[in-house]
C-alpha cells in the first residue's frame, strides 16, 4: 500500500507542478504578448479549465503524500503533502480576491491598464503555486529515490 501512495503522490504533484510551470513560463507570457483585451479574454476560460485540473491534483497529492507518511514513509512526505496542499488556500485567500475576482467582473474594460496590472500580478502570484508544486515534487521524488 505504501508504494502505491508514494506513486500517486509523486504522479499527482508532478503533473500539478509541470502544469503550473508551463502556465508561468509559456502560456501566460504568450498571453501577455497579445493585446491586453485579448489576453484577458483568453485568461478567463484558461483559468477555469486549469482549476478543474489543478485543484484535484493538489488534493490528491496531499492525500496520497499524507497517506504515505501515515503508512511509515517519514516526516518529509507529510511536509511535502502540506506544501502541495498549500496551493489551495493560497489560491482562495490570496489570488482569488486580488486578481481572479476582479478580472472576472462582468462588464470589465478588458483593454484597461488596470486589467493589464491584474494579469501581471496574477502571473507573479501564480508563480508561488509553481514553486510550491516544484518543491513538493522534489521532496517526494528525493524521498522515493533516496530512501
Amino acid at each position: 500500500m505504501l508504494p502505491l501512495a508514494q506513486f500517486i503522490a509523486i504522479f499527482a504533484t508532478s503533473i500539478f507542478a509541470g502544469a503550473a510551470v508551463y502556465i508561468n513560463l509559456v502560456e501566460h507570457p504568450a498571453r501577455m504578448g497579445c493585446s491586453i483585451e485579448l489576453a484577458a479574454t483568453q485568461w478567463a476560460p484558461s483559468y477555469k479549465r486549469a482549476t478543474l485540473m489543478q485543484a484535484p491534483l493538489a488534493v490528491i497529492g496531499f492525500l496520497a503524500g499524507s497517506s504515505a507518511w501515515w503508512l511509515g514513509a517519514g516526516l518529509l512526505w507529510l511536509i511535502a503533502a502540506f506544501l502541495i496542499l498549500a496551493v489551495v488556500p493560497f489560491t482562495l485567500v490570496v489570488i482569488e480576491p486580488r486578481t481572479n475576482k476582479p478580472l472576472l467582473v462582468p462588464g470589465r474594460d478588458l483593454g484597461a491598464a488596470e486589467t493589464r496590472e491584474l494579469l501581471v500580478k496574477w502571473g507573479r502570484l501564480h508563480a508561488v503555486r509553481s514553486v510550491l508544486g516544484l518543491i513538493a515534487s522534489a521532496i517526494f521524488i528525493w524521498q522515493a529515490v533516496g530512501a
